[in-house]
């Protein structure tokens, strides 16, 4: 299913995607369903821990849901599908955003975090900030979204603890992600560089895991005002979504609602950016960029059968 979270009259609800439609939770439940599956269908956090009884119970609502319950998915006024305290991210992920920017060696995943503070939703403004950074960048990235609890998780029964998958745009301050010493080297700080108000987009939707066969199969792509910047697919990941499951819970138990950000191909405008290392791709498939983002830029994030996240970019008032 495709979960959702939207806006109805000041109050956050919880839907399901049907067709063209957001189908209201809550309202389509049926009379017989428990107290514990009504207060899922009011919180996307419980309804992840809910698990596959969650799953069946929203389908059920669905095939019965009456015309009432529905809402024209292109009237909805979509968040983010949920609001995690904390993402846990791994950047360095996919060969072609290594080679387009200062050489970094490393035999483990790349771990950060980013905070949620930074979470908006699909159609929030994007803040630049100038005070913060002149160069913000878009990162697109399929977000795990973890849904049974576990540590030391072996990459070979990683799946079985994912709920679902949705879209995250790792927007970064690259001026304060990275700086070059005199020989050519870099220094990174990751946390000024990946934290700041409106860094981090999610969405559209959280799409459960049954409906996504295989996430090494899924094609990735990010527009700027129509132009292709990013066009990848997660089969080129350097490390697996199970193993970034397996890596994390090396550290840190994954509860349900968890999110782990799995990384960006290339194609970001650091890539362009000498001053910072960058090394100019020679693609023909994607328009090299030619500067970071500015105000008034649209940003649009697509994984295939996850959806589409688009956001505006607004100068800081």
């Amino acid at each position: 299913m495709k979960f959702v979270r939207y806006e109805r009259n000041g109050a956050l609800r919880l839907g399901a995607i049907d067709g063209d439609s957001v189908i209201d939770l809550l309202d389509a439940a049926s009379g017989g369903i428990s107290t514990k599956l009504l207060a899922a269908f009011a919180d996307m956090n419980r309804l992840i821990a809910a698990g596959t009884e969650g799953i069946k119970a929203a389908e059920a609502a669905v095939r019965t849901a009456a015309a009432a319950t529905r809402t024209p998915l292109a009237k909805a006024k979509l968040l983010a599908p949920l609001t995690p305290s904390l993402i846990l991210c791994s950047g360095e992920n996919y060969w072609d955003h290594r080679e387009e920017k200062p050489a970094v060696t490393r035999k483990d995943p790349e771990f950060f975090l980013k905070t949620g503070i930074g979470v908006i939703g699909p159609g929030d403004d994007i803040i630049r900030d100038e005070r913060v950074t002149k160069k913000l960048d878009y990162e697109t990235e399929l977000l795990i979204v973890i849904g049974k609890a576990g540590r030391h998780i072996p990459a070979a029964r990683a799946l079985d603890h994912i709920y679902g998958y949705s879209v995250i745009n790792d927007v970064t301050a690259r001026d304060r992600q990275v700086m070059l010493r005199p020989d050519g080297s870099s220094v990174y700080n990751l946390g000024p560089g990946k934290n700041f108000d409106t860094c981090a987009p999610i969405g559209p939707a959280l799409v459960t895991a049954d409906e996504v066969p295989d996430p090494q199969n899924l094609q990735l792509k990010t527009w700027v005002n129509g132009e292709l910047r990013q066009s990848n697919t997660t089969a080129k990941m350097i490390w697996t979504c199970a193993q970034l499951v397996e890596f994390f819970s090396t550290f840190v138990t994954l509860q349900p609602g968890v999110v782990i950000a799995t990384g960006t191909p290339g194609g970001t405008a650091w890539g362009t950016d000498e001053e910072l290392g960058g090394k100019k791709p020679m693609r023909k498939d994607v328009v090299t960029a030619k500067g970071y983002l500015r105000p008034g830029d649209e940003v649009v994030c697509e994984i295939g059968g996850i959806g589409r996240l688009k956001n505006r970019v607004v100068a800081a008032t």
